[in-house]
């Protein structure tokens, strides 16, 4: 049985994920954070598996967007799961997707799960609105 002391840290566990190494970018804290058997669900094309896949998803997205800021709008918590719902925010000051600076402000929506097994991560599924962020930075099918 899964107590409200768990949710609630399980929680906690995704948010300090967040927060110290998107949005800080202390990727050197992912090998407390994630456990050795990581699993990066549905990961962009070419991503390395595992820690390796979420330091270059990282350093791909903080390279492009240096302001980068990820809040995290709501959270549920069932068993040793953790759903979220997040906006992300940044300006484009670099090369992403093949697409280079635009120096725009940009705004991207999305949901995660991620599973938390004694105190780590052990797999996520992340769902963003990467086709908003195509339209913005002007390579979405809309903005043609």
């Amino acid at each position: 049985m899964t107590t409200n002391h768990t949710l609630d840290r399980n929680k906690a566990v995704y948010r300090c994920y967040i927060q110290q190494v998107f949005n800080e970018g202390r990727v050197d804290l992912l090998d407390e954070l994630l456990a050795p058997s990581y699993v990066y669900h549905e990961a962009p094309p070419g991503t390395s598996p595992g820690t390796e896949g979420i330091k270059q998803v990282v350093s791909m997205f903080r390279a492009a967007f240096p302001d980068l800021e990820i809040t995290i709008d709501d959270q549920i918590a069932e068993g040793d799961q953790v759903c979220s719902r997040a906006t992300t925010r940044g300006t484009h000051q670099g090369e992403i997707f093949g697409i280079p600076a635009t120096g725009k402000a940009v705004t991207m929506t999305g949901m995660t799960i991620v599973r938390i097994v004694d105190g780590r991560i052990t797999d996520s599924w992340v769902k963003n609105d990467v086709m908003r962020l195509m339209n913005q930075l002007g390579a979405g099918s809309a903005s043609r």
